[in-house]
């Protein structure tokens, strides 16, 4: 990585940070729900991938039809994410191959 490979990707998350603050009070707080969700249990590609962009063009959308964050996801924000990343190799997955990978210590 370059140190233009850097600054192109600190420039491109600040342009989605300014998206994020120009979304209503309560899509911000779902949305910074979402986002500590996902870094927690989400998809390896997640800082590098469409999922975030694309989280932030949903609720765009949703504000532009009128509707509340509540319509577009549901009340399960843990739910709605899990579904976002179904079949998406996490971070918990890569973990638990490495545990299985390994001989078992105790065998001799």
């Amino acid at each position: 990585m370059t140190i233009q490979d850097i600054i192109e990707g600190k420039k491109q998350w600040r342009a989605h940070v300014a998206r994020v603050k120009a979304l209503p009070p309560d899509y911000q707080i779902v949305y910074g729900e979402m986002q500590k969700y996902l870094f927690k249990v989400g998809p390896i590609s997640l800082s590098d991938g469409p999922l975030l962009p694309g989280i932030v063009d949903f609720f765009e959308e949703g504000v532009a039809a009128g509707k509340g964050v509540l319509e577009l996801i549901g009340t399960d924000v843990a739910a709605f994410c899990d579904d976002l990343i179904k079949g998406s190799p996490t971070y918990a997955d890569a973990y638990q191959a490495s545990i299985s990978a390994e001989p078992d210590s105790d065998e001799k």
